[in-house]
């Protein structure tokens, strides 16, 4: 399933605009989070990267 709604990071407003926001210009993105998977296989690093982060 494709996802067509995005959300400006600038601006914070929802557009189907797939390519940049239509309001002001701003980069969108998906705004629903990754499906969860018991085996993920890329949990520690992801883990790993926001241990980083915090120091």
């Amino acid at each position: 399933m494709v996802w067509l709604l995005r959300k400006c990071e600038k601006c914070k407003m929802y557009t189907l605009d797939q390519e940049k926001c239509p309001y002001c210009g701003g980069e969108v993105r998906i705004p629903h989070p990754a499906k969860f998977s018991p085996e993920d296989k890329y949990a520690n690093y992801r883990r790993a990267m926001k241990m980083a982060d915090y120091r």
